[in-house]
């Protein structure tokens, strides 16, 4: 089957490279339009990228004599999707500008995430959030990601709000420099400190999750109606958000209930074999030390959410530990996860 041709908004970002590098031979979808600012239009991805690429392994060969442009739908040349790792002060408008030249916008940015009729898309969470799309009246179509931060603890949530219903939820995050994008968080702030505040982040935390884990009803996403406190914190760990969860349930489960639920979950990515889909979605870690972004990170290629430590709560009823590679799973990978379901969906005949 040809191959969907799509776009990188804000290609030369941090989110953007790792776009660039994750949809490497990517088996559903071929990179052909690159945007980014005025700085970089008119040259091609490497010369612009020689010195600005940040990530471990090199750029990859199909991306360098790509020609970058400036967010502008009219020079996407058949293109059918646009992954968005555009900057909230831009991406509103411009993500608007591409869905209403019928071209699907998967986005990073906050900008529509509340939208009624946006879906905050979480592939293994809430596929049937897709429903909302045909009431959104823009030809294309926009779908979001959640925060990076709330990702992991999300799909942590959805198989126990299921099995057992959510009562209220603390959250204490420990999130990494890279989630700052770059050059991010200066030196002198962040090493052998911790920074207890991380704008606009906790009211982000406090809402996104009850949208993600809602329910369809009259074309818009209804929130589920438990409550969520948060406190985020910026750590000097490079990349992998650690979120502290402690949560009390509608009925108290047993420990091992909470485990085999985690370990039965399956969401649509992995029934449909998707190949960004990790499995499991979510791996527990028996060690008492365990998940730590050094050892568990790349855990199902940074797809996999990993939690550990699940003892009672002494204040609500359970309390464990999740880990989420920010930029993977918390950005560009859920964003190409969310693309395949999709593909496979047939959004794309």
């Amino acid at each position: 089957m040809e191959k969907i041709k799509v776009g990188v908004l804000g290609a030369t970002g941090s989110v953007g490279q790792r776009f660039i590098q994750l949809l490497e031979n990517h088996p559903y979808f071929t990179v052909t339009h690159l945007a980014a600012s005025e700085k970089s239009a008119g040259q091609t991805y490497g010369e612009v990228m020689k010195s600005r690429w940040k990530i471990s392994s090199d750029i990859p060969a199909y991306a360098k004599d790509i020609i970058i442009s400036l967010p502008n739908p009219e020079v996407t040349k058949g293109v059918q999707l646009v992954f968005s790792g555009l900057d909230a002060s831009i991406a509103g408008e411009v993500e608007t500008a591409y869905a209403e030249a019928g071209v699907m916008v998967l986005s990073n940015s906050k900008n529509h995430r509340m939208d009624p009729n946006v879906p905050i898309l979480s592939a293994e969470v809430n596929a049937h959030h897709l429903d909302v799309l045909k009431f959104q009246k823009t030809k294309g179509k926009i779908i979001t990601n959640s925060n990076c931060t709330i990702m992991g603890v999300t799909i942590s949530l959805k198989p126990l709000m299921d099995a057992f219903g959510l009562k209220s939820v603390m959250l204490f995050s420990m999130q990494a420099i890279s989630g700052a994008g770059y050059p991010g968080v200066p030196t002198m702030d962040i090493l052998g400190n911790v920074v207890p505040f991380i704008g606009g982040e906790e009211d982000k935390a406090e809402v996104e999750p009850q949208k993600c884990l809602g329910t369809v009803e009259g074309g818009v996403i209804k929130s589920a109606d438990f409550k969520i406190s948060a406190h985020c914190n910026r750590v000097p760990v490079f990349d992998g958000h650690t979120v502290c969860v402690s949560v009390s349930f509608d009925k108290k489960p047993k420990k091992e209930d909470i485990l085999k639920v985690w370990a039965d979950f399956q969401g649509e990515p992995q029934k449909l074999g998707l190949p960004f889909a990790p499995n499991p979605a979510i791996l527990y870690r028996e060690e008492n030390d365990r998940p730590q972004p050094r050892l568990d990170l790349e855990t199902g290629r940074g797809m996999t959410t990993v939690v550990g430590r699940l003892r009672e709560d002494p204040i609500l009823d359970w309390k464990w530990v999740v880990l989420s590679h920010n930029t993977i799973r918390g950005a560009a990978g859920a964003a190409i996860l969310n693309a395949e379901l999709l593909y496979k969906k047939g959004f794309f005949n």
